[in-house]
């Protein structure tokens, strides 16, 4: 009889993992469910309990930690970035003097000026510098001058 509970258990762990993944989307609980499903077969073939939890875990780990950067890759490639997100990466003009000590600085970023503050405290980058934008920190853009090829 207490086979067939921790039976029960599992399939229930793995039924709202799952329901869980399906309401998000977010790839945070299929893996766990991955696990629940071992754990399920484990206690259906009357394995010991010690064995369906260290089946459960070490089948979630191995999924996390090797399919989820697969499936990361291939369930974002089509999301496009938004708003000013999608500033980073992009090169800008300074517009007003960059000083992070002085706490002042500003670009221009397709047609838009945005305050910004440089990556590293003490550097000064003057008015017509091109920078590359590396973050996005509040309402700061954090940049660094481009780079010459």
């Amino acid at each position: 009889m207490a086979e067939l509970n921790l039976t029960i258990f599992w399939l229930v762990m793995l039924v709202v993992l799952v329901v869980i993944e399906l309401l998000t989307m977010g790839l945070t609980t299929v893996w766990f469910a991955g696990g629940a499903l071992a754990a399920t077969v484990a206690s259906a073939f009357r394995a010991p309990l010690a064995l369906q939890i260290v089946l459960f875990l070490v089948v979630s780990l191995v999924l996390l930690f090797f399919t989820r950067p697969l499936a990361v890759k291939y369930f974002n490639k089509d999301r496009v970035r938004t708003n000013a997100e999608s500033l980073v990466g992009r090169q800008a003009i300074v517009i007003s003097e960059i000083d992070n000590l002085q706490g002042i600085g500003q670009i221009n970023v397709g047609g838009a000026e945005w305050s910004a503050r440089t990556v590293t405290d003490g550097v000064v980058l003057p008015v017509g510098t091109v920078v590359t934008i590396l973050a996005i920190n509040g309402v700061k853009l954090i940049v660094e001058e481009r780079k010459e090829v």
